[in-house]
């Protein structure tokens, strides 16, 4: 890990959008990924206790055949109240827990949130990205910052999301009949670079693998069956 996810926050909602606006000069806008990328985890995020405690959950896959192999979930008091904009200073702690259960690095992960398409450009997953030093994207269910037009009704169909004439991430439209996914870079990753990766891991469903299977997890909709593989 790079660096402790909070530096010396102090609770404040001011304090962390300063931290925000610091972290988000550290974010490295191209890829830097291995020749042969191995391993995704896809990350989420859900509550359970009426919200007390936050169930953050992480999927392992085979980068070619988007097996999942290795499943976890981590469970810590959740410290804070859902602010908009700073999603990651509550659910950043539990998402750090389920990545060290992970036997194996990944070398690209998956965040259901956002990257770059943030009001401060540091989304939850590239705070996650900036936090780890792994390369990451954010797929969203739902646009935080920015501008696109409707991108056309076929899967894959995507247009650009800009803010302040910056193009920030993508509207992709990942199933027919679907609201578009934002997808953005978090860390060592390219705009299109996050666009490209997304749509290998699309598989019939709105959500790519990755990200799919975590939310499975996160709102306890069942357990995965994993591959049995050899590390």
């Amino acid at each position: 890990m790079n660096q402790a996810p909070f530096d010396d926050w102090d609770g404040s909602p001011a304090q962390a959008r300063a931290l925000q606006s610091r972290l988000a000069a550290q974010v490295v806008l191209e890829d830097r990924l291995p020749t042969c990328v191995r391993w995704l985890a896809g990350f989420d995020v859900g509550f359970e206790e009426a919200g007390d405690i936050t169930r953050a959950a992480v999927v392992l896959l085979d980068a070619q055949s988007l097996q999942p192999v290795e499943t976890h979930i981590a469970r810590l008091p959740t410290r804070m109240p859902y602010v908009p904009g700073l999603l990651s200073f509550r659910e950043l702690p539990a998402l750090l827990a389920a990545l060290a259960q992970l036997s194996q690095t990944p070398d690209l992960v998956f965040v259901d949130g956002q990257g770059i398409a943030h009001p401060r450009r540091l989304g939850i997953a590239a705070h996650f990205g900036v936090t780890t030093g792994l390369a990451s994207i954010g797929v969203a269910k739902k646009r935080l910052a920015g501008q696109f037009e409707p991108p056309g009704d076929a899967p894959g169909d995507r247009s650009p999301l800009r803010d302040r004439g910056a193009h920030i991430g993508w509207a992709l439209r990942s199933r027919a009949r679907c609201n578009p996914l934002i997808v953005s870079p978090g860390h060592r990753v390219c705009v299109d670079g996050a666009l490209d990766w997304t749509l290998r891991c699309l598989r019939g469903y709105r959500l790519p693998e990755p990200t799919r299977l975590a939310d499975r997890l996160a709102s306890r909709r069942g357990a995965i069956d994993v591959a049995p593989t050899l590390f």
